[in-house]
């Protein structure tokens, strides 16, 4: 009979929101329990800087968030609250930190291997021209490269 009054207690209509407001806050809190179960410093320690800031700023987060819900369930509108800014400012630092993960994944560009690529991508129509060509951009490297230029440039 007890049972039967608390489902009385709110309207039907919202019982699915209430469902997965419940299975949401369960699984925060399992989390939690994941993080908090190791001592912050000794996890800290075993991570780089980049992924400790990526850390701190999801617990921030996180707290924030959950304190965005306590004003919700309270009857206070957080919009107009001081936790929207809040958030933003913590939202602004996660950017900041995925920009520079993303600089790190960038493809960088190897100046050899492109000049390589398009020195034989260039047309040569002549077999015997072709290795003239080579052999003197051979001497003309070794020549830049060596202190004897003057010698080569001579002959």
């Amino acid at each position: 009979m007890a049972a039967d009054m608390g489902t009385e207690d709110y309207p039907h209509e919202i019982d699915e929101q209430l469902t997965g407001f419940d299975s949401s806050v369960s699984s925060v809190k399992t989390m939690l329990d994941k993080l908090m179960s190791m001592p912050r410093n000794d996890l800290l320690q075993k991570l780089e800087p980049l992924d400790q800031a990526k850390l701190d700023l999801m617990s921030a987060y996180t707290l924030n968030s959950l304190f965005w819900m306590y004003l919700v369930t309270q009857g206070v509108n957080p919009r107009e609250h001081g936790i929207k800014q809040e958030l933003e400012r913590i939202r602004t630092y996660m950017n900041r930190v995925k920009e520079i993960t993303d600089k790190k994944k960038a493809a960088r560009l190897d100046k050899g291997a492109a000049a390589r690529f398009v020195r034989s991508a260039l047309y040569e129509p002549d077999e015997k021209d072709s290795t003239k060509k080579k052999a003197s951009k051979k001497a003309a490297d070794k020549a830049a490269d060596s202190p004897q230029s003057k010698r080569s440039k001579q002959r």
